[in-house]
């Protein structure tokens, strides 16, 4: 009998449009702290880790100026997601999905605040297998341990998974995971990234890819 499948559904600028917030609040923390950082350079290093983001930004300065930028992003962040939204035919999709005896896992390493406003928008609860979070999570993305977690609350092994992500570190993470990774471009990285990082499909967005979820490698699990 062939074990269930799952997809492991990355949240930020995947199944929310949160990305620009992010960059937006991380501009102005690092603004706060004495430190800009021209936007291009944050928003390419969305969907990292915040202590790799933190590094590859901030440099040797990091050590210094890296607690009070993160708590200053937080806090800024935190004032305007009130504009979150979730992006469109995300509940199509994840019924798509449980219609098909998928498992959906909502795979993100957000901490407790950010992930509570990220259910909120997302208002799947009923929808979702499960949900992984912050303390699931040791190090996370570039590394694996996001993907290995997701998986663990799947009950799936790797050949039976495939991540929806927006970031060429979500391919990264899957590459060294051993599950393949479909990309989504709205979070604002090209499909000619996504691709050469190692992405086996890219679509527009999920409602993209809900449109070809049977011949995409989402419907390959089915088979």
């Amino acid at each position: 009998m062939t074990a269930p499948g799952a997809v492991l559904l990355d949240a930020d600028g995947t199944l929310v449009d949160s990305t620009y917030l992010h960059v937006a609040a991380w501009s102005q923390a690092f603004d706060r702290v004495g430190h800009p950082v021209d936007s291009w350079r944050i928003h390419r290093s969305i969907g990292m880790g915040s202590d790799k983001l933190l590094a590859a930004l901030l440099g040797d300065a990091a050590a210094k100026l890296g607690d009070p930028a993160s708590d200053a992003h937080s806090e800024i962040y935190a004032s305007t997601t009130d504009q979150l939204r979730r992006f469109e035919k995300v509940h199509e999709l994840l019924r798509a999905l449980r219609e098909r005896g998928l498992h959906a896992v909502l795979s993100t390493s957000a901490p407790p605040d950010e992930l509570e406003h990220i259910r909120r928008v997302l208002d799947a609860e009923d929808l979702l297998h499960a949900v992984t979070a912050a303390e699931d999570v040791e190090d996370a993305k570039p590394e694996p341990d996001l993907v290995q977690a997701a998986l663990t609350k799947a009950a799936v092994p790797a050949q039976r998974a495939v991540f929806v992500g927006d970031a060429v570190w979500d391919v990264e993470a899957c590459t060294r995971a051993g599950v393949p990774c479909i990309g989504v471009l709205t979070g604002g990285i090209s499909a000619a990234e996504l691709t050469d990082a190692g992405a086996v499909a890219v679509y527009d967005s999920v409602a993209h890819l809900l449109d070809e979820l049977d011949d995409s490698p989402v419907g390959q699990l089915t088979r």
